[in-house]
């Protein structure tokens, strides 16, 4: 399962930059890693929350035992108690022995839940009488198994607190879990580290894919000038690309990809705005460039570099102009209409299927044709 890992003896895992924020979040974590206290890493998605994880492991006196992560948003809401907690035989269709669970595979060391923000009212509950006793049981026992000592490190791009307010977040799971907070900054706003974090992915991925190649001074200053709304994993992404396409020593500002660059008005290019959105970017590739939404939207969400509610809006701005219609939705994304169901399963499964009704009363033409103009001209 992919939103399962383990590691006794990762490879190196490096917080790299210069600026004030990084040298902060590295006393951080070497505070952090002085206790066994419950540690919350917030930030937006692909800002490195596990490369913080994994660094106070391997800082603390449990590094020597197992690092388990575990992803609580790819993970169906059926199954993640037995993820964590395990099962006995019997318990459920296809549980043909027992099983032990990732907080027991974890024992003495350090469990790693990213996207804990995801997990039901339900599961908060099971989390959280796990906290008070430290005691397991599996799925489908009539008594507790065992009694655990885990480290339990904790991750969300969501805001707790606005959750809380909104009733999807226990208080008292969030009062246990934020006991030691580390809030890792957007990529944006630590410009300065970027083209360091690009060399050092560059130097990776020319070794990986056995090519030589750098990056030009104007190429990094553009780099750096960029929104970068998918953090590091996207600046990951970018490089690599690149690594792949460029045929030559040198990577200049021509190569990069048109995201990041703007018509100057004198022939030549400039970084693109900061304010630049991801979600009109890709609604323009499929409203005016004519691509599907499999190609355009899907590889990004699935590589977390486009988040959950950045593909709202862009369900949001496809059923404005189709007045709820989601079967003129898939025509309009590029799709044939026999992945109507498809897509609707998919955007179901990953909690993105908008209520249709909403947009069929939405009112005056012309501002629909309005807002729609702004995001083909964007």
């Amino acid at each position: 399962m992919e939103s399962v890992s383990f590691s006794e003896n990762p490879a190196d895992v490096l917080l790299l930059g210069e600026s004030t924020a990084i040298r902060a979040i590295e006393d951080d974590i070497d505070c952090a890693a002085r206790s066994d206290a419950k540690v919350l890493i917030t930030g937006e998605t692909g800002v490195g929350k596990e490369v913080v994880a994994r660094l106070i492991h391997r800082r603390s006196a449990r590094a020597s035992q197992t690092l388990v992560t575990l992803n609580c948003a790819g993970v169906p809401e059926t199954l993640l108690e037995s993820e964590l907690f395990g099962h006995v035989r019997g318990s459920f269709t296809d549980a043909y022995r027992d099983k032990k669970g990732l907080i027991e595979t974890a024992s003495n060391g350090t469990l790693f839940l990213d996207e804990v923000g995801e997990m039901s009212l339900r599961m908060q509950a099971v989390l959280l009488r796990f906290l008070e006793t430290g005691e397991i049981q599996r799925v489908g026992a009539d008594r507790a198994h065992a009694r655990i000592n885990v480290r339990l490190i904790a991750a969300t791009n969501r805001d707790l607190k606005t959750q809380i307010g909104a009733g999807a977040f226990r208080e008292d799971l969030y009062f246990r879990l934020n006991v030691v907070r580390i809030a890792i900054p957007a990529l944006r706003e630590r410009a300065s580290d970027v083209p360091m974090l690009a060399n050092h992915f560059l130097a990776a991925f020319c070794l990986q894919h056995r090519v030589t190649t750098a990056f030009s001074p104007e190429a990094l200053q553009i780099l750096a000038a960029y929104s970068w709304p998918g953090n590091v994993r996207e600046l990951r992404n970018v490089v690599e690309r690149l690594v792949l396409r460029v045929r030559g020593p040198l990577i200049r500002v021509e190569d990069l990809p048109p995201t990041f660059l703007a018509p100057a008005g004198n022939g030549h290019v400039q970084p693109a705005a900061n304010g630049a959105s991801r979600v009109h970017e890709l609604a323009t590739r499929m409203l005016v460039q004519g691509e599907s939404f499999w190609a355009a939207v899907v590889p990004p969400f699935s590589t977390q570099d486009l988040t959950r509610a950045d593909l709202r809006k862009i369900i949001q701005i496809g059923l404005e102009r189709t007045q709820g219609s989601y079967h003129q939705l898939v025509r309009l994304f590029n799709m044939p209409d026999e992945d109507h169901a498809r897509f609707l399963s998919f955007l179901r499964k990953n909690d993105c299927h908008l209520p249709f009704q909403g947009f069929r009363a939405v009112p005056a033409r012309a501002k629909r044709s309005s807002e729609h103009t702004a995001v083909e001209k964007a």
